[in-house]
This record gives structure tokens, sequence and C-alpha cells, in this order.
């Protein structure tokens, strides 16, 4: 019963939000009338309007929205996926029904682009509130090693959105981690609580791939299914798209880099001597060292007797840069250089190396060429692809990784890339930055 209560909830105030957005744009159109230079508008009825919230909510109920609960970022893809399709469905109905003379293609455009903005965030407050009530989250026993008992039990407790919970009584269905587990037990499992639940979910032990953008193929007389895995960043189609992903961006932030570059290079000429830009060899695509870009963040003399003298008095520090390969807090940084790097301004010239065709706006870190024994088997996937300005290293937990976990992410992400990944990357750098999260 909760399961249909909570469906129309949420379908409830998606509905409220889809009107709202309705009249917000019938303002918006309406006041763009005053201007010569936009069109008059005549007034769309909201009862006439209904069916393209109708469209959306149908497609909203396809996706799975209201039946699975993804988490935020899945369900924004979906959400964004559904309103992508709508937008063309009424514009092509309009168009085929004769009747888009009587709707104004900007108030429809407008109408969308404000739905894709608004949706997700009244979404993500309204699961917020609804999830406190212990009646709507669903719980679940999980099954498997302790290692991923846990690690879905510290999902489930910071995940919020998913509106999840562990316990081993009365739970509502199954997750079965086959990690370490035999083909036969696993089976078995299956068999067993599907006898008693309607539906369980198998975690497969490849965990460095992400199946939710593979292919599944069904080969029926067999009975056997194969998952599609591919390395998409070898692609020609998905490597098109996303240097144009890059360039397209980047020149849109180059008036904005112009502007900061002006101050920041004062700041840096009146903090210590030295050249504005600091450049260094770095490991790139096809095992090709190229001059990566950086505001200067270090002092340019004595800094090896500001080291050693620091080393001293700290010996710890040794120890920590084995692990992490930097320093808590290396003495040869400028006063202004701390404030860069904390804010990761030191990285905004690597435009430049975008521009040039030798970076990424999302990647691998751009390894130092002493450290590309240390990336070991890892460097055949690494050093296929461009390195990035920001990555999967720096919005999960940057410094506080180790030199292993940062290759690890950093796999995955090749693996499994996506432009929506790199979308999501960025919103979380922005985050990670404001935030100073892992920041040194």
């Amino acid at each position: 019963m909760k399961k249909y209560i909570l469906n129309l909830y949420l379908i409830f105030i998606d509905t409220i939000v889809l009107s709202g957005i309705f009249y917000i744009t019938l303002y918006i159109r309406e006041s763009l009338s005053l201007s010569s230079l936009i069109p008059e508008f005549g007034t769309i009825d909201f009862k006439d309007f209904s069916f393209v919230i109708f469209i959306i909510l149908v497609l909203f109920y396809y996706e799975k929205i209201y039946t699975l609960r993804f988490d935020f970022w899945q369900d924004t893809r979906r959400v964004a996926k559904s309103l992508f399709i709508a937008y063309f469905m009424v514009l092509a109905l309009l168009t085929l029904t004769k009747t888009s003379l009587e709707y104004s293609r900007l108030f429809i455009t407008l109408y969308f682009a404000l739905s894709i903005v608004f949706l997700p965030i009244i979404k993500r407050y309204s699961k917020k509130l609804i999830f406190k009530i212990p009646y709507f989250r669903k719980r679940y026993l999980i099954i498997g090693n302790d290692t991923q008992v846990n690690i879905f039990k510290k999902e489930f407790k910071d995940n919020w959105y998913l509106g999840m919970e562990y316990t081993v009584h009365e739970y509502d269905t199954v997750i079965i981690s086959s990690d370490g587990i035999s083909l036969e037990k696993v089976n078995e499992k299956i068999s067993y609580y599907l006898e008693k639940h309607n539906e369980v979910y198998v975690v497969p032990f490849v965990n460095d791939i992400n199946f939710s953008n593979s292919n599944i193929m069904e080969y029926s007389n067999i009975r056997h299914n194969t998952i599609q895995v591919e390395n998409k960043l070898l692609d020609i189609k998905n490597i098109f798209i996303k240097n144009s992903f890059d360039y397209v961006v980047t020149f849109m932030i180059l008036p904005f880099f112009t502007l900061i570059h002006i101050i920041i290079s004062i700041l840096i000429k009146k903090d210590s001597k030295g050249d504005i830009f600091f450049k260094q060899h770095r490991l790139g695509k096809d095992n090709k060292d190229f001059e990566c870009y950086k505001y200067r963040t270090m002092y340019t003399e004595n800094q090896d007797e500001l080291l050693k003298e620091y080393l001293k008095i700290h010996p710890d520090e040794i120890d920590y840069y084995k692990t992490y390969h930097k320093y808590k807090n290396d003495p040869r940084i400028t006063k202004i250089g701390r404030i860069l790097r904390s804010t990761s301004l030191d990285e905004l010239p690597q435009l430049i190396n975008i521009l040039k065709g030798e970076m990424s706006l999302v990647g691998p870190r751009p390894y130092m060429i002493n450290e590309k024994e240390k990336l070991g088997s890892s460097k055949h996937f690494i050093l296929k692809v461009k390195p990035g300005i920001t990555g999967m290293w720096q919005v999960s937990g940057r410094n506080n990784l180790t030199f292993k976990e940062r290759k690890e992410l950093e796999v995955w992400y090749i693996k499994n890339w996506s432009l929506w990944t790199d979308f999501i990357i960025l919103i979380k750098t922005v985050k990670v930055v404001l935030l100073k999260v892992g920041a040194k």
C-alpha cells in the first residue's frame, strides 16, 4: 500500500510543480511581449496546455521515475531525458494538428527549460520531506561479505534521496552481493528470497563496470544473456563529442577567465618574485608528455633549503608524501599560492592546454613524468585519454585519497565514461571548490 501512496505523492508534487511552471512561463512570456523585439503573445489557457503535462508525466512513469528508487543524479538524468523527448513530441503534435500557430515556440521552449531546472530541485526537497517519515522508507536486507554490507549500509544512511534503510528484520526486499559467493550459491539465494518477495537485487562482482549504461542482449534459444561492456573513450564518436563539449564550455568560460587572470597576475607579482605561470612537463594522451600550465604558487628562491629545514622539524611529512605524493603543509608555497591551491584557481591556466588539444575539462589527473612507473598496469588505461583539469579523483576526496585509490577511480571513469558523468563531475567540482573539500 505504501508503494502506491508514495507514487501518488510524487505524481501529485510533479503535477503541482509543472502547473506552477506554466504560470511562471506565462508571466515571463507576457513580460517579454512588452519589448518590440519579441512578437505579441496570444495567451494560452491552462486547460488547453494540460496535455503537455500529461505527456511529461506518462514519460516519467515510462522511465520508472515513480516505481524505482534512483539516486539524485540518475533520477535527474531520467527527468532530463523525459523532458527532452516530451519537448519534441509536443512540437511535432502541434505541427501535425496544425495548431502550432496558436502556440508560441518561445513559450514552449521556455517552459521546458524552466522545468529541467526546477523539477530536480523540487523533487530533491520533496523526497527529503517524505522520507523523513519511517513508513515510506524501503527496508533492505543485504546478503554478502562484511565489506559489501558496510558499503551499502553507509550509502543508505548518507544518501537520504534513496529513502532506503538497512535491516535484518521485516525487510521489504533483498540485495545479494555476489562478491566471493559461488554461482550455485547465488542462484540458491535468489530462488530462496524470490519465494518470499517479488523482487531481489543482485550486485555483480565486477565492480569497476557501470552496468546501467550497458546493453543486455538476450539469446532466448539457450536462455542466456550477455552484457555489452565498452571502453567508451576509445570510440571515435565519443571522442568527438567529448572534445566538442570541452571547446564549447572553454570558450564560454574565457571572458571570465580573462578578468580573473588579470587580478591573479597582479596578486602573484605583488606577493613574490618570479613568473606568473608555472610550467611543468606532465604525462598526456598516448604517453606523450606536454607542458602543463598552472599559476605559480611557490617561491622561486631557496626552495630546497626551505623544504630541507621543514622536513627536519616534521619528519612525519616524509611518510605522508610516500602515501599521498604531496606534503600537508609545504613551506615552499607562497601566501597567495595557498589561496590559489585551496580554491583550485591555480589550475585555471589549464584552459590554455584544452585549447591546445592537450587536456580535457574532465579526465584523469595529469601525472608527473616520474610517476609513470607508479601507475603500473593502470597506465595502459590512463594514458590512452587526455588528462583533465578535474576528475573523479577531485570530487571523491582529492588529497584524502591514496595514490592507489586515485588510479582506481580514474580507470573506473575511463571504462564508464558518459557526457552525463562529465556534467555531474563539473557540478560536483564547484561544490568541492566552494567547500574546500580535500583541497590543499
